[in-house]
Parts: structure tokens; sequence; C-alpha cells
């Protein structure tokens, strides 16, 4: 039986009963997102497999440093395809962690690839995925509209969908403006400076002080 297979994780009758007969068909309403707004307006065809999976995943690049991989392969300059055997040596060892199973859930759900990834099924897979991100199933939108995610929200900077970065104006799906506090705590980020000088702007809430909603709890 391949890794990823229709009852994957589905352990018992009744989990399986209540995903296949009611919970697979139901619209993708996903309220944390880190999709770039300009990637939607754009419906951006992803080259390879390093764009659509390295370009902005902090999640794997944590995993990739701890692996002892230098920056240059997580968020530097290195080329798209160094990149991805970076994560695909990688991969190995996030077994028993989201990352092993996102990875091939991905892999199976997108590319109709069944093989585990490793340093040795990098270049087919890296291969296989490339061809099929050519079909226009898998632009930014086109991913979407196959998988019927009915709403988009982000958590990228609320400000980018604010001056000329809308969504609705250029997209015909559903857009939720997600606001992020942590938006707030870095003193030069476009939004904090925004808030401080447009109170049109600011949330509808009262916060006593800019430290108060940063320091951790």
């Amino acid at each position: 039986m391949a890794f990823i297979h229709e009852d994957f994780l589905l352990q018992t009758a009744a989990a399986r009963r209540l995903y296949h007969e009611f919970a697979a068909g139901e619209p993708i309403l996903d309220y944390h997102t880190h999709l770039p707004p300009q990637d939607l307006a754009s419906n951006r065809r992803f080259e390879n497999l390093a764009e659509i999976w390295l370009e902005g995943d902090h999640y794997k690049w944590r995993a990739m440093r701890a692996n002892g991989v230098e920056e240059s392969l997580c968020t530097g300059d290195a080329e798209p395809y160094d990149k991805f055997l970076a994560w695909a040596r990688t991969v190995p060892h996030t077994l028993r962690n989201p990352l092993y199973h996102w990875t091939h859930m991905e892999l199976k759900r997108y590319f109709d690839i069944d093989e585990l990834l490793d340093e040795k099924s990098a270049p087919r897979i890296w291969e296989q995925a490339g061809e099929k991100l050519q079909s226009d199933e898998l632009t930014s939108r086109g991913i979407l509209k196959t998988f019927v995610v009915s709403a988009p929200p982000t958590t990228r900077p609320t400000i980018w969908r604010i001056t000329g970065q809308s969504l609705a104006a250029t997209y015909r799906r559903r857009s939720i403006l997600h606001f992020d506090p942590m938006q707030l705590c870095a003193s030069t980020s476009p939004m904090n400076l925004i808030l401080g000088s447009k109170s049109w702007l600011r949330p509808p809430m009262s916060i006593s002080e800019r430290s108060t909603t940063c320091s951790p709890r």
C-alpha cells in the first residue's frame, strides 16, 4: 500500500465515514495561510518545486537549518535545484513530524506522485512535478479552484492589500482581510508605520501600549 492513500490517518470506521461521507466534499476555508497576495493577483505559474515549496516556507527552512543545511540553501541565492536537493536530504529526518506527512500528501494530491522523497528519488520527483506545474490547474488560482478553496485569507501584511494589491479588484474569489497583530511588532514594518500615522487604519480595539501587544505571554 502506498504511504498516502484515501484512508490516510483515518484509523477507525467512524473516522472514515465522517470524512468520506461528510467532510471530503466540503470547500476549504483555510483561516491561516501565508499566500502572497501578488501571486494570486497575477495567477502565478510556478516553474519548479523549489518555487512553490521553498520560497516562503519557514517551517521547511527551520527543519533544514536543524539538519545542518547552510543558509544559502534555505533563504539565500543558491540555485533552485540545489535548494530542493537540500530539502530532499532533510525530509527523511522529519519522520514523525507533520512536515513528513505534508510533503508526501502534497506530492500525492497535487502531482500524483507516490514515491517517498529523499536524495535518491529527488531527481525523478523534480522532473515529474516540474511537468505537472505547467498545467493550468496548478497555477496559484488554479490550485484554489481545483481543490475548492472558498476563501484564501493570508497573514501577509494587510497593507499589501490596502495599497494597490487588492485581490477583490483582480480576482473574483472571496478574499478575507486577516489582521495579524505581529505586523505591529517590527518597528520598521510598513504596517506599523502606516498604523502609526493613519488613524482610520488602526484596529477597532483599544491597545494601551505596543509592548503589551507584542510581549510574549
